[in-house]
């Protein structure tokens, strides 16, 4: 197994260069660059002159792959550049004001989606078609019809008309004032978990059925063993294997994929940064944020892969 981890993050290596050197070419392919979005932004009358001597002061005029050669060079130093916006900050910086924002969100949501999929989705399989599976079948229905970003609209736009209620939209940490933070947090929170619940409960429940059909599920209970140690001693481990697949990619996608989520409730999460540097052609925050969300995709892949052995010590890796 150690050899299997060790070659895979071998072969993560170039994938994380190949990720990041394709999102800063298809930025560069955008009309504009950093220092025309900047004049746009500021609204201010800049000659070509005045542009270029800008381009030379950040180093754009450069040809690609020697700007990039340079970030890979830093990198390796842990030196991921300066921001092309005001002030041009770190790029470290940046990314550590943003990733904890990210990373509580996605904590609470996962955690939110398990607390509603889980018995949901072993109920639903072990009661078939009883009103208890109908139930939980629509509940994931509705969850996975409905887009997250409709959900967040509705709830502030309902609950300002209606209750004259709106959750917290100006971010305060979790250190500052932990109380404020989690009512910030808890909303976007409910509503990215009940849509990933939706999906992990639909796994599960099929996951489920499979497993309980199988002739050792059967003996099991043939033998006259509860029906709590039949289901969890028993078909739970092997039920859990596609589902831990499920897991691990809403895990990645919490990460960095709701960047519309943490715009709608004002989160400066490294989505929303990525949107805003995006944006602005900050192409340093672009690879930087890629890298680092590459990395994680990557990390949480292959402690999805180990975790096949401990569910299923029929699992060897070579």
């Amino acid at each position: 197994m150690r050899r299997y981890a060790i070659r895979r993050l071998l072969i993560a290596i170039p994938v994380l260069f190949v990720v990041t050197i394709f999102a800063a070419f298809l930025v560069r392919l955008a009309p504009g660059d950093a220092v025309v979005q900047a004049a746009a932004e500021a609204n201010a009358a800049i000659s070509e002159e005045q542009k270029d001597a800008i381009r030379r002061e950040l180093g754009l005029d450069r040809p690609f792959l020697v700007q990039y050669g340079d970030w890979v060079a830093g990198v390796f130093v842990g030196d991921f550049g300066h921001s092309l916006s005001q002030g041009g900050p770190p790029v470290s910086e940046t990314i550590k004001k943003a990733i904890p924002i990210s990373l509580e969100m996605a904590i609470i949501a996962l955690l939110i989606s398990l607390l509603i999929a889980l018995p949901i989705g072993i109920w639903s399989a072990i009661r078939q078609d009883t009103v208890g599976d109908y139930t939980g079948r629509i509940f994931a229905i509705a969850g996975l019809s409905v887009p997250d970003f409709i959900i967040g609209t509705m709830i502030i736009l309902f609950g300002a008309v209606w209750f004259h209620w709106t959750p917290p939209l100006t971010y305060v940490s979790f250190r500052d004032d932990p109380v404020t933070n989690l009512q910030m947090m808890i909303t976007p929170a409910l509503i990215l978990g009940f849509r990933l619940s939706a999906i992990t409960m639909r796994m599960l429940r099929s996951s489920m059925l499979e497993v309980l059909r199988q002739d050792y599920v059967r003996t099991a209970w043939a033998k006259g063993l509860r029906e709590r140690v039949v289901v969890v001693r028993h078909a739970m481990k092997n039920a859990f294997i596609p589902v831990i697949t499920i897991i691990g990619g809403q895990a990645g996608f919490l990460i960095g994929g709701v960047a519309i989520t943490e715009s709608i409730f004002n989160l400066p999460g490294i989505g929303r940064t990525m949107i805003t540097a995006i944006r602005q052609r900050d192409i340093p925050v672009i690879q930087t944020i890629l890298f680092f969300f590459a990395g994680a995709i990557v990390l949480i892949n292959l402690l999805v892969d180990l975790s096949y052995a401990w569910l299923d010590p029929r699992i060897r890796y070579e």
